[in-house]
């Protein structure tokens, strides 16, 4: 399966990701593409004219059309269900909130201080609308219901990692920076610290290591991929991978981000393989808009991926995004 570059960004100079927008390109379930400003705590919509449609947070926005004034503190992840129903993680303040967008309304759904979470990073519905979110350092999966109550935690908050399957009740982690919903159904958590992509089978309550060893590297590519190792920098409070997205065909994406490169593993045969950026960065180096070649993409902190309609959204934190379209 080959990639091409379909677009590359280049925003303002001066208005870097960790100042600005440093998560677009997210997308709902009907598609519709969000802004998650994390510096300046809102989320917004983008309408077909490439205008914000509606934003939401503490501090009204400029240019949006219409704002509902919300309690957001760095926001961090969105995801949405056929319901045109949103779910967005306030990470600042430990909260997820729901949003239905046609009717102007927002929910404050799970407080996670109350709960005692460390800290709370993805959100996201599975295929019954249940809900479900990661503690970072935290180490646990949660597990929610439609009306925000606690169905079952995951993890023992301690750090750890098992190599073979294991039930909900005996997994550990080691800080999980991604979870998504794949079409099969289950959830793929992005076990950074272990280096690792594991899958929670929601029919079994088994979880399976199906990408790495529990060890960093840069080895695997053309081979299985549960013998891969993704990269990772003890120097790094956020080590090891940070991202992962997933497409119709259940095939994985990483964002590698101390490796500098996007990999893929084909859900046919497990089989990895880097599709975008390489090993060797240049620091501080914008990508040239008339770049072809997604093997010679500078990826120096790839932030945060997002797959839609044959698109893989690929920001990069010092102010690129790049969008690769399957050939």
């Amino acid at each position: 399966m080959k990639w091409h570059i379909e677009k590359i960004i280049n925003f303002n100079q001066n208005q870097l990701w960790d100042k600005g927008y440093s998560h677009f390109g997210f997308h709902d379930y009907f598609g519709k593409q969000y802004i998650l400003d994390y510096e300046n705590n809102w989320v917004g919509c983008y309408n077909k004219n490439h205008q914000l449609a509606w934003t939401i947070g503490p501090k009204r926005v400029k240019k949006s059309h219409c704002h509902l004034m919300v309690d957001i503190l760095k926001p961090v992840y969105l995801s949405g269900n056929k319901k045109d129903e949103l779910l967005i993680s306030s990470s600042g303040n430990k909260r997820i909130y729901k949003v239905k967008p046609n009717k102007r309304e927002v929910q404050l759904l799970i407080d996670g201080h109350a709960l005692g979470m460390k800290d709370i990073g993805n959100c996201v519905y599975d295929h019954n609308d249940c809900i479900w979110i990661n503690e970072i350092t935290g180490c646990r999966i949660w597990n929610f219901n439609q009306n925000g109550e606690v169905i079952q935690s995951i993890g023992n908050g301690k750090s750890g990692f098992q190599r073979k399957t294991v039930s909900y009740h005996e997994t550990q982690f080691n800080w999980i920076y991604d979870m998504k919903c794949g079409p099969d159904g289950n959830i793929y958590v992005l076990d950074s610290k272990n280096y690792a992509v594991r899958k929670l089978e929601l029919k079994t309550q088994l979880v399976h290591t199906i990408i790495g060893t529990g060890i960093a590297g840069y080895e695997g590519d053309g081979s299985d991929a549960s013998l891969a190792t993704l990269g990772g920098n003890s120097k790094r409070q956020f080590d090891g991978p940070w991202s992962i997205a997933l497409d119709e065909e259940n095939n994985i994406f990483i964002g590698d981000t101390q490796n500098h490169v996007g990999r893929m593993v084909l859900k046919k045969n497990n089989i990895i393989s880097t599709i975008a950026g390489k090993k060797e960065i240049i620091k501080g180096k914008r990508n040239p808009i008339c770049e072809i070649n997604p093997l010679n993409l500078n990826l120096p902190l790839i932030c945060s991926m997002d797959y839609y309609n044959g698109r893989l959204y690929i920001p990069e934190w010092e102010g690129d995004l790049i969008i690769l379209k399957r050939k």
